[in-house]
């Protein structure tokens, strides 16, 4: 199998591929409504050119029009993962937030929590960024302050 990008020796493939395969089948299903039409679009888009891989060095997501656009992002530069459940759990959506304020987002991503996890782990173990810190806002507790 080809890679959408060159993988060096030197680095392990945690994941590889494309969308969740439940996402277009929802938003088939969904199509089948006037309502549901962009939707169904959006998923047959995602499942022709959307590509993520994750290896021990980087994220890569491949996507756009025809697969043109590729987005490369090193462990060093993630200041942040946040992730949302799709699909009862199936497959989620996730954005990170790197350091200098941008956010690459990666949609309909299968074995999300686990992809979740292993970026975590190697953002502690490339960058030493504390895993357990808590964006701006969340986890105050009220009652103490």
């Amino acid at each position: 199998m080809t890679t959408s990008s060159p993988v060096s020796p030197n680095e392990d493939v945690f994941y590889e591929g494309g969308p969740a395969r439940g996402d277009l089948i929802f938003n088939l299903v969904l199509g089948a409504t006037l309502i549901g039409i962009p939707f169904a679009v959006g998923a047959i888009v995602r499942a022709l050119w959307l590509r993520f891989l994750i290896t021990s060095r980087r994220v890569s997501v491949s996507g756009g029009w025809l697969g043109r656009d590729r987005t490369q992002v090193g462990y060093t530069q993630i200041r942040e993962v946040r992730s949302v459940s799709r699909g009862l759990g199936a497959w989620g959506d996730m954005v990170l937030i790197l350091k200098d304020g941008t956010r690459l987002e990666m949609r309909a991503v299968p074995r999300y929590r686990e992809i979740e996890a292993y970026i975590t782990q190697r953002m502690v173990a490339v960058g030493g960024t504390k895993a357990t810190e808590a964006p701006p806002g969340f986890g105050v507790d009220r009652a103490a302050a």
